[in-house]
């Protein structure tokens, strides 16, 4: 039972319509209950407060491990896998993570499996069981998810900056742990790691130390009685939240130079300083004060400065690594060759900004806007998935009163610039750590880190040398920000004469197709925005191809300061390069978001190239492309794929072949060329009326077609192209092996694919229902039981229209018919959601938007027979209308198989993917016939 129902008034957002209630279990477990009688989605968190830094010496790794644990089963639900497949059945998922000092453990269902789930979930932390057959799979499972991460730069730089500080504070430690700490080392030392596993559970695992949050469609008073009963059993020890004392790095680990190679190309400068966690001052918001100036990239800032000179392409700042005892504030600078060669003037220039900083003293306004920005942001939040929810309330309930449980550091209200100033003068010289990444530096390291083998070296460099940086460093106009004209002033709601459901079709012409949605649902002020420039010239070469890559990366950079202020403002953009053209997307509150798309469309109209910032970009995307080989095998799988189906794609090889001859003037002819014949699919949803739509569409018909010299025309018939799918023939096993393009790479991968069809409401419920119900076995049977990688998933495929299922591996019935139905029914959370299921049937060209309520409909139709029916013919071994493609990459590990594999005779082997494509039927376009429409 409940002994404590505080009245806490618990800050929530103005729009949010959710109950809430806190109550502290008999045994000190602290929970929050949340009513939302719209939800179609129920979920749960725990967190538990231990954590990595709790590992026993000599076992790392040990609470990672045990979160892998207790999955399996427990004494009341004694079959293995039992949980996860009774969540699956039910139209959810599961998960959870360890950190540093904590670990949560979360889960969503539909409403009617809710209870029961809770059920299974509570046994987690009252009996489970952890079978010796159980432990020794899971370490292998936990020794793969390691090995999939020996070759990420982001883990191997994570835990080189734990390397190099005190070896006896717990940051030092290897946290994920693999099979020599968690199997050959304990046994080494006469260790049984599973009775220290059990252990390790009865000493930490403790009800006072764990915070639980439920979210349920029920009253709060139902819920809460059901939790009395589910988790009162947790045993309570009155165990003590671990806390690491004092900072962890020592005087030796400060001042430092580090210079490493990383995996990938590429440079990247890391200027990192121990701070005081903003944590214990999160209304002061010093780290989000300093982040916001320090990580700015409007006119007059750091990034600015760095990027007219040609020396960054990417800069952000902030608090990271935080916990309560310690903290760092960290600033990452994405560096071009150039900005390698002037290090010394790039961190010169930094400090430089820290002293205006310093001179500046700490500005009221800049705080009040910054304060009024987060307001704005909190109160205005889009609902997210639940279960998204409940994990971040959870791990709020570990640090913060309950009072700020929902907003946590996100609403800083208190101006004190002494707090602010206490923080800037800890981001001095004599207090700095600076991580310097290259390739440039392989062969000049004489270093190397244990864990992931990350080779690097060491120098001390004094206060005084940085100041002579500052010194030296060019002499630039940096200054504060200008007040941010894009905050919202206007958040009223538009008022909608009736609610519709669906997209119309509101306007088409020959440049131009307007899809309209106004929000009846959401009641935000934001706006969605999506337009399509269809250019049949932008992607009809492989030349093409990267020349509107280029284009589109220009385009960002030239916005890049004007529209920084926009992005703080909760107003977001951005440019890609998609199959036939380009695509603008914004997104955020509606208010001032015409003024960015205007200037959006005035840089298209007046684009020039600028040769500095071309060389700049035509840089990053050559890396871009030389990393390609650094994807994991499991990605490149996937690639190939795409690429073998896809009839109007061209290979990465083909186009990072052609950027050395690039040249300025090859991308000032090109792009008139590309826009000269262009079509634009819009699509307008939100607090937007239908004439605004209408009108800020032939606002950009104007600018690009209607003017004395126009920039487009539109597309004659002919040009409406659209990319199609290869058909693969039935009864064919096709399959193309490939080696992984890092020779480094151990780790093989499988991606099986099945195509079934076109679109259609009665097939794609069977290829549906079918993945939902195999989904969890293969999992398990895959995963935890043959122990054939980290990486095994069952997915749907859909290209274009055209339905398949696809396994992948990457390694060194009526219950799942209701739950298919609850997915379906389930509504959407946001605007951007409900906006991106709608853009998909436009760019598929299916335009089916009631596409759930048919599929509902086909679903309660359908038999077991049926289902079975679909098996047989399409799915399994010797299907007669079996349709499959296999695609393997193989690491070093393999090669011998790679080999063996080119005569396998059940077999039909791709030597080459074009002259496959080539020869290949190819299915229709459902929006083949979208350029003969006549108005």
């Amino acid at each position: 039972m409940a002994v404590g129902k505080e009245d806490v008034e618990i800050v929530k957002a103005r729009i949010d319509k959710r109950d809430y209630r806190r109550i502290v279990l008999s045994n000190s477990l602290q929970v929050l209950l949340i009513s939302d009688p719209d939800t179609d989605k129920c979920a749960a968190s725990m967190d538990v407060g231990v954590g990595s830094f709790s590992d026993p010496a000599g076992l790392e790794g040990l609470a990672h491990f045990l979160e892998h644990m207790l999955f399996y089963a427990s004494e009341k639900y004694p079959m293995e896998d039992s949980y996860s497949k009774y969540i699956a059945e039910h139209g959810g998922s599961t998960n959870a993570f360890t950190s540093s000092d904590h670990t949560n453990y979360y889960f969503d269902v539909n409403t009617e499996g809710f209870e029961e789930a809770l059920d299974r979930f509570a046994q987690f932390f009252t009996k489970p069981l952890m079978s010796a057959d159980a432990t020794m799979r899971e370490i292998k499972a936990v020794d793969s998810e390691n090995q999939k991460n020996l070759l990420s730069d982001a883990w191997r730089m994570n835990q080189l900056h734990k390397h190099l500080s005190d070896e006896d504070h717990p940051y030092h430690k290897f946290s994920t742990g693999n099979w020599d700490t968690l199997e050959v080392r304990p046994k080494a030392k006469g260790l049984d790691t599973r009775m220290e596993l059990l252990k390790f559970y009865e000493e930490n695992y403790s009800a006072n130390i764990m915070h639980l949050v439920i979210y349920t469609n029920e009253s709060l008073d139902k819920i809460q009685n059901i939790v009395e009963v589910k988790f009162q059993d947790i045993r309570n020890t009155n165990k003590s939240c671990f806390h690491a004392r004092g900072q962890p790095c020592k005087s030796e680990h400060l001042q430092i130079l580090v210079k490493t190679v990383p995996i990938k190309q590429g440079h990247k400068l890391r200027i990192v300083w121990p701070v005081t966690p903003e944590i214990h001052h999160y209304t002061e918001g010093p780290c989000r004060y300093l982040g916001h100036l320090i990580g700015h990239e409007g006119e007059g800032s750091l990034y600015y400065i760095l990027k007219k000179l040609g020396w960054a392409t990417g800069l952000s700042a902030g608090e990271s690594d935080s916990s309560l005892e310690f903290s760092f504030f960290k600033v990452v600078i994405d560096l071009t060759d150039a900005g390698h060669e002037h290090i010394q003037d790039i961190i010169g220039l930094l400090f430089k900004y820290i002293d205006l900083l310093q001179q500046s003293g700490v500005c009221k306004w800049i705080f009040e806007e910054l304060s009024a920005v987060c307001e704005t942001k909190f109160h205005y939040q889009d609902k997210i998935p639940p279960s998204d929810y409940v994990v971040n309330i959870a791990s709020n309930m570990q640090f913060y009163p309950p009072k700020d449980w929902l907003t946590g550091s996100s609403l800083p209200s208190k101006f004190s610039p002494s707090v602010i100033q206490m923080v800037l003068d800890q981001l001095s010289p004599n207090n700095v750590r600076i991580f310097w990444d290259s390739k440039n530096f392989e062969g000049l390291t004489d270093k190397v880190e244990p864990w992931y083998g990350t080779a690097y070296s060491v120098e001390k460099i004094t206060g005084s040398v940085i100041q002579e940086w500052v010194r030296s460093a060019p002499d630039e106009n940096m200054h504060l920000p200008a007040p941010n004209k894009f905050i919202p002033t206007d958040l009223s709601l538009k008022s909608v004469q009736e609610k519709v459901k669906f997209p119309v079709l509101l306007r088409r012409s020959s440049k131009s197709a307007l899809w309209y949605k106004p929000d009846t649902v959401f009641l935000t002020p934001k706006a969605y925005v999506k337009i399509d420039f269809n250019c049949p010239y932008a992607g009809n070469s492989p030349e093409a191809e990267v020349l509107t890559t280029i284009f589109t990366q220009l385009l960002m950079d030239y916005l890049n300061e004007y529209a920084y202020y926009a992005q703080v403002a909760g107003l977001y953009y951005g440019l890609n390069h998609i199959d036939g053209g380009f695509q603008v997307t914004l997104i955020g509150y509606n208010h001032k978001l015409r003024i960015l798309l205007e200037t959006i469309v005035e840089k298209i109209a007046k684009f020039v190239v600028k040769a500095d910032r071309f060389s700049v970009i035509k840089e990053m995307v050559t890396k871009d492309y030389q990393n390609f080989k650094y994807q994991q095998p499991y990605q490149q799988a996937m690639y190939y794929c795409s690429l073998l189906l896809h009839d109007q794609t061209w290979p990465w090889i083909e186009q990072l072949e052609l950027l050395p001859a690039l040249q300025v003037e090859d991308l000032a002819k090109f792009v008139p060329a590309m826009l000269s014949r262009t079509f634009l699919e819009c699509y307008i949803a939100g607090n937007i009326e239908s004439h605004e739509a209408e009108s800020m569409v032939r606002h950009i018909e104007d600018v690009l077609f209607n003017c004395s010299k126009p920039l487009c025309k539109p597309l004659f018939s002919s040009q409406h192209l659209t990319n199609r799918i290869v058909k693969l023939e039935s009864g064919i096993n096709y399959f193309y092996p490939s080696e992984c393009l890092n020779p480094d790479d151990e780790n093989s991968a499988l991606v099986h694919y099945i195509q079934v069809g076109r679109d259609d409401f009665k097939l794609n419920v069977k290829l549906q229902l079918f993945a939902l119900v195999a989904k969890q076995p293969t999992f398990h049977q895959l995963r935890s039981v043959e122990q054939l990688g980290y990486i095994t998933v069952l997915m749907q495929r859909n290209n274009c229209g055209i339905r398949g299922l696809q396994f992948i591996i990457q390694s060194t019935v009526k219950s799942n018919v209701n739950a298919l139905i609850d997915m379906k029914l389930e509504k959407h959370k946001n605007l951007r959601e409900e906006s991106a299921f709608f853009w998909r049937e436009i760019n598929d060209g299916t335009l089916r938007f009631d596409r759930r309520d048919y599929e509902v409909e086909a679903l309660r139709q359908l038999t077991l027979q049926e289902l079975i029916d679909f098996f047989n013919e399409y799915v399994k071994v010797g299907a007669p209308r079996k349709k499959t493609l296999s695609v393997r990459v193989h690491g070093n590990r393999h090669s011998s198989e790679y080999k063996a594999e080119a005569s396998e005779p059940h077999l039909s082997k791709i030597d080459n993917v074009f002259a496959f494509r080539r020869s290949q039927p190819l299915y229709g376009s459902f929006k083949g016939l979208s350029g003969q429409m006549k108005l």
